[in-house]
């Protein structure tokens, strides 16, 4: 399980996830949660006004990732998400109460592993300041230092 943070109009950071999310989608079975920020998405039809937007639904689906949140998560926008590539992998998705004073919900989901079910509980958090010392570089796994 992976966990992912995209912070708005972030271009160069959309490209290096889309390599990431194509390397990670070979894997057997991917379940990424994210806060993608992009609220002009419309799930049920798979449209978007802006083109990063649309951009990121192409890549989910040349990747085959569905997405398994239903309900809104910040306000009345669906910006948390839970990427699977496997169909039934994910199971029990709530949404629902806060967390400290985050405008994100809290998601509960279930991963299905093996006929084995394991409770995972994601809880949303929103960061108002920098981490001391971190860049995007680091972050993204491109530590300058390699």
């Amino acid at each position: 399980m992976d966990v992912y943070y995209r912070p708005p109009d972030q271009e160069e950071i959309d490209e290096a996830f889309y390599r990431q999310l194509k390397a990670a989608s070979q894997s057997q079975a991917l379940v990424l949660m994210e806060d993608f920020n992009h609220p002009d998405i419309t799930w049920e039809d798979h449209i978007a006004r802006h083109t990063q937007s649309r951009r990121l639904l192409q890549n989910i689906g040349d990747n085959f990732q569905i997405q398994v949140v239903e309900e809104p998560t910040s306000r009345d926008a669906l910006l948390d998400l839970v990427l699977t590539n496997k169909e039934g992998l994910v199971d029990d998705v709530k949404v629902g109460g806060s967390l400290g004073c985050s405008d994100h919900e809290k998601m509960n989901f279930r991963i299905l592993r093996g006929g084995s079910r394991a409770i995972s509980t994601i809880k949303t958090l929103e960061f108002r300041r920098p981490l001391q010392g971190a860049t995007w570089r680091n972050v993204m796994g491109q530590d300058s230092r390699r």
